[in-house]
């Protein structure tokens, strides 16, 4: 057990490397989230707004990466847009909603024609050769994760809408914290063990073997998905 979260607390070091100022997208609704019962809606929002200014302007001069600290401000700053366009508070989960709606799309829809989201996911950041994803006793694996995903963030769009339509701005807020990073982590964790299962179940080979051109009976991928 202590292996495997060893093995993998190293997996995620690896897929978030160079990625220590995460949480500057994850700041911004935060503060929202505690500034909006203490000081109220309007408050709340230009109180994200300025955190997420500050973010920026703070990564800025250490010349850190910018990319999560300007999501952050997007975010921010479409909200606002949403909730001066519409007049409702709880527009202002109104981004959230259409990011999460697109990513459930675009997972089922990968996964019809065979090509799933989280093999690109982790070509992407993993550079293993595509072939290899593609492989007719690897594939199954990932169409399978990504699926799961797809659940997911369905799941996660139906909570969402029901409470738009019930303008609960201030729970919407603490459902998108939530099933944010800390589920979006739990998810990642939980995909990477079955992943692993279900390659070794499949019996295909290991990235180095099918780059090897090895012939079957392969030993199969032991680490990382």
């Amino acid at each position: 057990m202590k292996a495997k979260l060893r093995e993998l607390v190293q997996e995620f070091q690896t897929v978030f490397a160079g990625r220590s100022n995460l949480a500057d997208s994850v700041i911004p609704p935060i503060v929202f989230l505690i500034a909006n019962p203490l000081l109220g809606f309007r408050y709340a929002v230009w109180g994200a707004l300025l955190i997420s200014l500050l973010v920026c302007l703070y990564r800025l001069i250490k010349r850190h990466p910018l990319r999560y600290a300007l999501g952050g401000l997007g975010s921010v700053i479409l909200a606002i847009l949403a909730v001066r366009v519409l007049n409702r508070e709880e527009a202002y989960s109104l981004p959230g909603l259409i990011t999460g709606m697109l990513t459930a799309v675009i997972c089922g829809a990968s996964v019809v024609v065979r090509r799933p989201l989280v093999a690109w996911t982790s070509h992407i950041v993993r550079r293993w050769p595509l072939g290899w994803y593609w492989h007719p006793k690897v594939r199954p694996a990932y169409s399978e994760v990504t699926i799961a995903w797809a659940i997911f963030f369905a799941a996660k769009l139906a909570v969402q809408i029901l409470l738009f339509q019930e303008a609960q701005a201030s729970t919407l807020a603490v459902i998108n914290v939530i099933t944010g990073w800390p589920a979006t982590i739990v998810l990642l964790a939980l995909s990477y063990i079955y992943g692993l299962w279900r390659l070794g179940h499949l019996q295909g080979p290991s990235v180095a073997e099918f780059e090897a051109g090895v012939e079957p009976p392969w030993s199969g991928q032991r680490r990382g998905f």
